[in-house]
């Protein structure tokens, strides 16, 4: 059985991601910062399905925090190791740089990105001494294309998109690959402040995308049918941008 940590677990995306690979048969490590229970309706759903998963409660954007929950995790399951990583959790505090707030920049920076750094440095090492892992990174079409507004939630997710094409080379002779889905615009609390019926007009598919749309494709990259791919983002937009 392949365990899977997915941070940021507990809704939207999060959510079905974990669903996803628990379906696929992982044994799923939902994180979440405060919201216990929709973490518990997460894990809920995955023992439905016939599925089996636990909950780790931390907060991805400092260091200690990390460090203690995962630590502790390996102290008690000793012999086994998560094989799977999904960088997920994230938060946007959009403004214009003109009127941005330092904590504005530094919370979403932290969150989004010093997160992708600190829990994928501890996961790493036991990944390269067995020889096997999976870092998927959840980032964004601001990543690549840039929105305004979102200056500081593209800095950090195009920050998480050249870390993973600079990680992918240093350790793909492990068979350790690392590769990042790129949502556009999905249906998620994230989203619900946005007016969708005008920015749907944009999107080649005329819709936003589901979390599920995402989820498969974190699944495919999780899987050993992806195990020659490496550094990729694969977009999941609706062809809005490619």
């Amino acid at each position: 059985m392949r365990y899977a940590l997915v941070t940021g677990g507990s809704r939207g995306i999060g959510r079905a991601i974990c669903l996803s690979l628990a379906k696929d048969g992982s044994h799923v490590i939902i994180n979440y910062n405060s919201n216990s229970t929709e973490a518990e309706s997460t894990l809920a759903m995955i023992r439905e399905s016939g599925g089996n998963g636990e909950l780790m409660q931390f907060d991805v954007s400092n260091q200690e925090s990390v460090e203690k929950a995962l630590g502790e995790w390996q102290s008690g399951n000793a012999g086994k190791y998560i094989q799977v990583v999904v960088n997920n959790a994230g938060i946007r505090k959009d403004a214009l740089v003109m009127w941005m707030k330092n904590e504005e920049w530094n919370d979403v920076l932290n969150t989004n990105l010093n997160s992708f750094f600190y829990i994928t440095r501890f996961l790493i090492k036991d990944m390269l001494l067995n020889k096997f892992g999976r870092i998927i990174n959840v980032v964004s079409l601001s990543g690549i294309k840039g929105l305004p507004g979102q200056a500081n939630y593209s800095a950090a997710k195009g920050g998480v998109i050249a870390a993973t094409k600079a990680l992918a080379q240093e350790i793909a002779k492990k068979n350790v690959t690392v590769n990042a889905v790129a949502p556009g615009f999905i249906k998620t609390d994230m989203t619900k402040d946005l007016d969708e019926a005008q920015l749907k007009t944009m999107i080649p598919m005329g819709r936003f995308g589901r979390p599920e749309e995402v989820a498969s494709a974190v699944s495919f990259l999780a899987s050993d049918a992806a195990s020659y791919i490496t550094g990729s983002v694969i977009n999941v937009n609706g062809g809005l941008y490619t």
